[in-house]
């Protein structure tokens, strides 16, 4: 079962593609509709997941796509469950299954990723529905004392749990240990408190007999928080970013996806390409595929285009293709702000 494994978490980010992540809750979804007036209801998130699912060529770029629970059993208006469509293209389904974020108790201002509860049958099932992968996200705060050493432990210990379970089902973890980028921290502040909480996610994968070269890491890029004052270069977060990875993850995991974290699609295309270019430099280099797995960095400007009307949905599915050849670009180096132009 473990080259089974390796095989899938390879194929998902050693093709020199990314991933797409479209596996918002209900909730998420229904609140970015409410933003540009589209109705919050089960029929339109369908016919949104619809339009990205059978954007045109959406392959040449995405290698799999991360579904929610009702995601994962829709189906196209032609009936086509939207599992085979993914296939039928050459992506890969996943499944999001952790359960949200909830006050961790004693810690103001932290939160424990929950979900662990019976996600042994989950899983099994959402493999009978073809999953292939899985995703879990644990969210870390930095702020006054934050991120705490037990908000740390406590998401460590959930997320190799998770990746435990999901290898004895047959389905390749994503692990997700976000440091989120709001707040007023420097770029310095947000390395320090990556490399502290990659190193306590691997040590708990490691403690949990995760096999390492069958996952793969979804992390932040180091960033300097929203309210800070000043703006690092992309060459900074770059070398920044793949400091940090040298010194923390693994030479044999398969791979780091890394997540948008609410950056714009041309900023994330423009720093997930200057830490592609850093690495192929000989003192940087980096054992391990550096790609992406976006949602709004990708979604949103097709979700501003097609406002519930099928009059905009080839507008919107241009758009979609667009943001994601753009990062795929950047995953080969290849990314240029004239790629901008060329589309407008």
């Amino acid at each position: 079962m473990t080259a089974e494994l390796v095989d899938t978490a390879r194929l998902l980010v050693a093709s020199g593609k990314g991933l797409l992540a479209m596996d918002e809750s209900n909730s998420t979804c229904d609140r970015r509709f409410a933003e540009v007036g589209i109705p919050q209801t089960a029929e339109f998130r369908q016919r949104y997941r619809t339009l990205l699912i059978t954007t045109p060529e959406l392959g040449e770029a995405i290698s799999g796509a991360i579904l929610s629970d009702e995601t994962i059993r829709q189906s196209a208006p032609d009936g086509r469950p939207f599992v085979s469509l993914l296939a039928d293209r050459g992506m890969v389904p996943g499944i999001k299954v952790d359960r949200g974020t909830h006050a961790l108790a004693l810690h103001p201002g932290e939160t424990v990723t929950e979900g662990l509860d019976v996600l042994g049958d989950r899983l099994r099932e959402y493999a009978t529905l073809g999953a292939r992968f899985a995703k879990w996200r644990a969210v870390l705060a930095i702020g006054d004392g934050l991120p705490s050493l037990a908000a740390i432990a406590v998401n460590a210990h959930a997320l190799a749990r998770y990746a435990a379970l999901c290898q004895a089902c047959g389905i390749v973890p994503i692990v997700e240990p976000e440091v989120l980028m709001t707040g007023n921290h420097s770029s310095a502040r947000s390395g320090a408190a990556t490399e502290t909480v990659l190193r306590a996610v691997f040590a708990a994968l490691v403690e949990q007999e995760v096999a390492l070269e069958a996952m793969i890491l979804k992390p932040n890029m180091v960033l300097a928080g929203s309210d800070w004052p000043s703006e690092a270069t992309a060459e900074m977060v770059a070398t920044e970013t793949l400091s940090c990875l040298l010194r923390t993850v693994p030479a044999v995991v398969a791979g780091v996806a890394f997540l948008s974290g609410g950056q714009s699609g041309p900023r994330a295309a423009e720093r997930l390409d200057a830490i592609n270019r850093r690495r192929s430099l000989h003192s940087s280099r980096a054992p391990w595929p550096l790609v992406f797995s976006f949602a709004r960095a990708i979604q949103h400007p097709g979700l501003q285009i097609w406002q519930g009307d099928d009059a905009n949905v080839a507008a919107a599915q241009a758009a979609v293709r667009h943001r994601a050849l753009c990062s795929h670009a950047a995953i080969h180096g290849r990314y240029d702000d004239a790629m901008e132009g060329e589309a407008s």
